[in-house]
């Protein structure tokens, strides 16, 4: 019984700051809003492609979430493409991020927070090169 790939990251809140999550995870990371289908509380699913890959649910519980606490969830992190066009669309919507180098492993991470203090990575292969003369 292997585990063999993530399924999806389900993020709870109130349903005003899940506007503005649907928003960011839209716009920003890009991901798109697909089918919801078969439930009666509001929320979203949003894909990557054909897969939904996050859901966000609205808080109903009794009273309020509690929002200013560690977890063990650092961040969430995404494989992209054409990073420079990334960071042009992050610099355009004024996104303040940090850029991580990793040789060892050939990436490159662009790391930020969503609205609500969530971490997000945003993670890619750089392509190997070679001086060939």
């Amino acid at each position: 019984m292997p585990v063999t790939e993530l399924n999806h990251v389900n993020l709870r809140t109130p349903y005003e700051t899940m506007l503005v999550l649907k928003d960011f995870y839209c716009n920003i990371v890009g991901l798109k809003v697909g089918p919801r289908e078969g439930f009666a509380s509001c929320g979203f699913w949003l894909y990557i492609g054909d897969r939904h890959v996050m859901h966000l649910a609205e808080y109903r519980g009794e009273g309020q979430p509690l929002t200013n606490v560690l977890t063990t969830i650092d961040h969430i992190s995404f494989t992209c493409t054409d990073m420079p066009a990334m960071e042009a669309h992050l610099k355009a919507h004024h996104v303040n991020y940090t850029v991580r180098d990793l040789p060892v492993l050939n990436v490159q991470q662009i790391n930020f927070k969503d609205p609500v203090g969530n971490g997000v990575e945003l993670f890619f292969n750089m392509q190997v090169t070679s001086a060939s003369q």
